[in-house]
């Protein structure tokens, strides 16, 4: 069963610090042991912050591979894309977070489909393993209970033969890593912030919790899940 270690931060900026200082310590861990290190990032505003943060630190970026847990069927330039996102943050030039190998789900190509198709291949060559396994997942958590965009009520959730998928949800077409890969991984960090998340957060602590009702319970990695949330997420805790 898995477990959860929850880290309660009483500001937007010490959980912005605290994300950041467990990324950098985990790609520090990881590169002491292997010669590169392969971490998915969540989307959403909550981790602006502590990419940010993230990528003003001192680490060996140019042997680190950055995925996307998911992604929306949009212009990489589009305002909601995750990957404009993460280059105006942990990429932004000339921070030493720029170094680093980003591998951006390819939004261009003709269709979800096929994007998917290619973002796993992509995901296949750069990670060991069957399923392919990622140093670090960070993961949020929905006021529904998703988290990537394993969305409760869709079939994304159930896919457990394919390493990405199609998830629908707030009427846009996404790719996703899916339940297999997300807990495939050395380690999984759940970043949970705002008062709307409380029932979401009790949920995914639940171990009698309903994965269909929940699907980030379905991440299921082999060691402790970190959920680092603020005061507002955490107030029934």
């Amino acid at each position: 069963m898995t477990s959860y270690r929850v880290q309660v931060c009483s500001s937007p900026e010490e959980l912005a610090r605290l994300c950041a200082e467990q990324i950098a310590t985990t790609i520090d861990q990881a590169l002491g042991e292997r010669d590169r290190c392969q971490i998915a990032l969540a989307g959403g505003d909550t981790p602006k912050a502590a990419y940010t943060l993230l990528g003003r630190q001192h680490l060996a970026w140019d042997r680190v591979d950055v995925f996307l847990g998911d992604e929306r069927w949009v212009s990489p330039e589009d305002p909601s894309s995750n990957a404009r996102m993460l280059r105006e943050t942990l990429l932004v030039k000339p921070e030493p977070g720029s170094a680093a190998r980003f591998h951006p789900v390819p939004t261009e190509l003709a269709d979800p489909q096929t994007g998917a198709d290619a973002f796993a291949e992509m995901l296949q060559t750069v990670c060991p393993g069957r399923p392919p396994q990622l140093d670090l997942v960070v993961l949020g958590l929905g006021d529904d209970g998703h988290t990537a965009s394993l969305f409760p009520g869709t079939a994304a959730p159930r896919v457990v033969d394919r390493w990405t998928t199609i998830g629908e949800g707030k009427g846009l077409p996404r790719v996703t890593l899916t339940a297999p890969v997300l807990s495939a991984a050395r380690r999984v960090i759940f970043l949970v912030s705002g008062k709307g998340k409380q029932q979401a957060l009790a949920r995914l602590l639940d171990p009698d919790e309903d994965v269909q009702r929940t699907p980030a319970r379905l991440v299921q990695p082999g060691s402790e899940v970190l959920v680092i949330a603020d005061q507002g997420a955490a107030a029934t805790q």
